[in-house]
């Protein structure tokens, strides 16, 4: 992906000459308002207030307005609440894949109360929201396929206006997974009161947007799976070397046309707000204990690399630098609410000493040996970081301030 960022610097000057079908453009007074027809309340803003995050939680058609009502919990009771956040990181997403399957094959993986995905990490959360039923295919979409099955290699095309490749075939391998029945399986788990969130960046407001997958799914809309598969293609369409998703969507009573691309574009990963899983003021919820587990599809640590005087690897080591510690500046945020919070933080990320490299994104082989290296480290009990890079490696306070009446992490 940055090579093609790369190319894209240097083919950038014809793309002013390229023809761009035009669209309808949502006005800023009217953003916050923009629904899509038939599915209202299905996303909302990444940067939003708490008060719009709790209204997502209020699902009609679930057992129950929140996660721990759902699942039937007392006041006497007392039970875990299991987040897990997957990163972006193009072909690097075979690691937490593997890792994944790995930690479940182990007999240790619990089933997660909310999973969130970014660009390669929301390709990988509808699976492991589903749970292990699904890790044979989790595999085979991090094993089997090649650069050819997620983008046309031979169509470099900045004529084309809105991206330099073609990335139909990746829609098209998203489609073969995600069918009616998978669907159907995503929304039997939202009614349970478990919560999938997909993030993308909506590119005229400069903000993230994270989408409810399971209301989706539960909507009964004849478009609901198209959508789906969409917001999927659009968290993983970096921007410049793939084109954007369009959206339709309303607002007023008119029609317009949002533009979605790689949800990394605005956080690397993130973790929603809790009350998507528990609602304030519940009893029960202040006995709950949460763990969160965040899978970095990429190393943490600084690499070395003699690079080139020219302006192509300049430009290509300095956007892979600035895209490593965006993301551990998201790392940093996520911990530090942790913290404050009472979250169990853990932490999984490529290994420093993994050497194996590859000539060109998505080489199997390149990506097999990292699904390898995760499934190892999973199967054999990952030892999860108890904070990011720079930080004491402590563990969390004891029984991780049981109490959870500040619990909102951030986006």
């Amino acid at each position: 992906m940055m090579r093609l960022a790369a190319l894209f610097m240097v083919t950038g000057f014809v793309a002013g000459c390229a023809t761009v079908v035009p669209r309808n453009v949502v006005p800023e007074r009217l953003a916050d308002e923009a629904e899509l027809a038939g599915m209202p309340n299905i996303r909302v803003w990444g940067d939003a207030s708490a008060e719009s995050f709790a209204a997502l939680s209020m699902t009609k058609g679930s057992r129950g307005g929140s996660l721990v009502e759902a699942r039937g919990l007392s006041e006497r009771q007392s039970r875990e609440i299991n987040m897990l956040a997957i990163s972006g990181g193009g072909d690097n997403g075979a690691f937490g894949a593997g890792l994944l399957v790995g930690w479940g094959e182990a007999g240790t993986r619990p089933a997660f109360d909310l999973v969130t995905g970014v660009s390669t990490g929301a390709l990988t959360a509808p699976f492991a929201y589903l749970g292990r039923s699904r890790d044979p295919e989790l595999k085979e979409a991090f094993t089997r396929y090649q650069r050819s099955d997620i983008y046309d290699p031979g169509l470099v095309t900045p004529l084309l206006g809105s991206g330099l490749v073609d990335s139909s075939p990746l829609e098209k391998l998203i489609a073969r997974y995600v069918d009616d029945r998978f669907l159907r399986d995503i929304a039997d788990e939202r009614r349970r009161g478990r919560v999938l969130l997909i993030g993308t960046t909506n590119l005229d407001a400069q903000r993230p947007v994270l989408w409810d997958m399971g209301r989706i799914a539960m909507s009964g809309h004849p478009q609901a799976l198209k959508l789906f598969r969409k917001i999927l293609l659009a968290s993983a369409s970096i921007p410049g070397a793939f084109p954007p998703v369009r959206i339709s969507v309303r607002a007023g009573d008119r029609t317009y046309e949002e533009l979605h691309v790689d949800g990394g574009v605005t956080q690397q990963v993130f973790v929603s707000r809790p009350s998507l899983v528990v609602r304030d003021g519940d009893l029960a919820r202040r006995r709950a204990v949460t763990h969160l587990y965040v899978i970095r599809n990429g190393k943490i640590s600084p690499e070395w690399e003699a690079v080139d005087a020219g302006i192509f690897s300049i430009s290509l080591r300095s956007i892979s630098t600035l895209i490593k510690n965006q993301g551990i500046g998201d790392l940093y945020r996520i911990y530090a609410k942790a913290q404050i919070d009472g979250t169990d933080f853990n932490l999984a990320a490529i290994p420093s000493g993994f050497a194996a490299t590859r000539e060109k994104s998505f080489e199997q082989g390149y990506m097999q040996a990292l699904y390898d290296e995760g499934y190892r480290s999973g199967f054999q009990g990952y030892p999860w970081m108890k904070a990011p890079p720079g930080i004491a490696n402590k563990t969390n306070p004891p029984a991780f301030r049981r109490t959870t009446q500040a619990l909102s992490l951030p986006n």
